[in-house]
């Protein structure tokens, strides 16, 4: 991926982070899918999954989401939010980026995450990959690793299934 943004990775080759990776296929073109789910209103697809809250909206998003550089503010419906840059951009294929600064529990488990979407073809249709790597805090690798990373990949698979919607419908 064409990684223009100078700034250092959050995550680097010597960190023991804790990836969840979620998959879903659409019979969707991979161009198509990336153009739909690359700028996609997280408030839609992100919705309440226990214990996790949904997206309620987006603030003081600097750039348009199409290449790397732009910042966010993705705010949950419980009142927290968290800061998203996108680090990675090649359309039509993937994108990635780095979420920071949780003021909801995950601020208290890891240091931010990596999220990474490969858009694969898959026959006449895509195979879409979506990979969030945690790095945790001190101490807080086993909680990530244990009972937690199965409630996140459920979150990320429902959320997942949603886009396919959109894609498919779109």
């Amino acid at each position: 991926m064409n990684n223009t943004n100078t700034t250092a990775p959050l995550i680097s080759r010597s960190d023991i982070t804790v990836p969840v990776t979620v998959f879903a296929r659409t019979t969707a073109a991979p161009g198509k899918a990336f153009d739909v789910i690359a700028p996609i209103d997280l408030a839609a697809v992100f919705h309440p999954v226990f214990p996790f809250p949904g997206v309620a909206e987006v603030r003081n998003q600097t750039e348009s989401w199409d290449h790397a550089g732009p910042s966010r503010n993705p705010t949950f419906d419980d009142g927290s939010q968290a800061t998203e840059r996108l680090t990675e951009y090649v359309a039509g294929h993937g994108f990635a980026y780095e979420l920071t600064d949780f003021t909801n529990v995950l601020g208290r488990l890891a240091a931010g995450v990596r999220g990474e979407w490969s858009f694969l073809p898959d026959g006449a249709g895509t195979m879409i990959r979506w990979t969030y790597e945690f790095k945790p805090l001190p101490g807080r690798r086993l909680i990530l690793a244990g009972p937690f990373r199965p409630l996140w990949r459920r979150y990320m698979q429902r959320a997942l299934n949603r886009m396919v919607e959109v894609v498919e419908a779109a």
